[in-house]
């Protein structure tokens, strides 16, 4: 499971990232169709809501919660997984400036994996399949570290560990069958370049049993207007998935209102088969917040 719309929703990268924002709430939705062109496509759905529970009146620690679920297929069988989970975390301060802040996360899941066997073909007719679906509980834990040392510059960085429990996954219930932890590094810099124009390097990487996924580019961000109530910028980028895929992103912020739109060109050897076609993504996500009467000329703390 991987998104190219590394944090749009940053929920699906680290369970720290929760209720890390400016405002009291946040929803968002991803969804993902990938090798349309190849067979039945990998079809991803994710669906994030987040709430904060406590800020002081300083803004120098919180306490947040919030619910993550995804649904992914593919297949003439529709084989896949669904899965829940209850997330928290915690941020606070490290000096009186606030803006330089470290948060830790915590998750804990539910997912059943399984098929649909109404359109296999056997070579025998009596065939059964006596075990179509297998379930198990997940665990996860992450670390999120934010800077802003001036209004122009930002760095997020943060790590997470994911199915820390190693649950057993086999349909028969064998032993050495299980869902390995997945770990995953991510670092994000925001620099005001211009006097309304960011540039936005980001690299992330997951490691898991051996295999890897690395993923690096660079996104600009256009604020087109920063008036009070009026916020509105558009940003693009392009970042490429380590022999895999070549990504180009387009996005709208518009005051509380995020959109996003990606697309993968496949470069890997599934070219052929596929014609470069890789996946595309649609994302929306929207923050309850309370509306400032401050202009904001510069990049702002996610929390203020």
């Amino acid at each position: 499971l991987h998104f190219s719309q590394l944090d749009i929703n940053p929920v699906l990268l680290n369970p720290s990232y929760v209720g890390f924002f400016d405002g009291s709430g946040r929803l968002g939705i991803i969804y993902r169709n990938q090798w349309a062109s190849v067979s039945h496509p990998y079809q991803t759905l994710a669906a994030t809501g987040e709430i904060s529970l406590l800020r002081n009146r300083y803004k120098r620690y919180g306490l947040n919660a919030g619910i993550f679920a995804y649904s992914d297929k593919a297949g003439t069988l529709g084989y896949g997984t669904k899965m829940a989970s209850v997330t928290a975390s915690f941020f606070h301060s490290l000096n009186g400036k606030n803006n330089n802040y470290l948060s830790v996360g915590l998750e804990a899941g539910y997912a059943i994996s399984g098929y649909d066997p109404t359109n296999a073909e056997s070579l025998d007719n009596g065939e059964q399949y006596n075990k179509t679906s297998t379930n198990y509980f997940l665990l996860g834990a992450g670390l999120a570290w934010f800077y802003q040392p001036n209004n122009q510059l930002i760095l997020r960085t943060g790590l997470s560990v994911r199915n820390i429990n190693r649950p057993n996954i086999s349909y028969l219930k064998l032993d050495n069958t299980h869902l390995e932890p997945k770990l995953n590094g991510y670092v994000r810099i925001e620099h005001r370049t211009f006097e309304s124009v960011s540039l936005l390097p980001v690299a992330a990487m997951q490691w898991q049993n051996g295999n890897k996924e690395i993923l690096y580019g660079i996104d600009a961000k256009w604020y087109v207007n920063e008036a009070p109530q009026q916020l509105f910028a558009l940003s693009a980028g392009v970042l490429m998935r380590h022999g895999d895929a070549l990504v180009m992103t387009l996005q709208a912020e518009y005051n509380a209102l995020l959109v996003a739109l990606s697309y993968d060109a496949n470069i890997s050897h599934l070219a052929t088969a596929s014609h470069t076609l890789g996946a595309f993504e649609l994302s929306v996500l929207y923050r309850f917040i309370r509306h400032k009467t401050n202009r904001r000329k510069a990049i702002p703390c996610p929390v203020m």
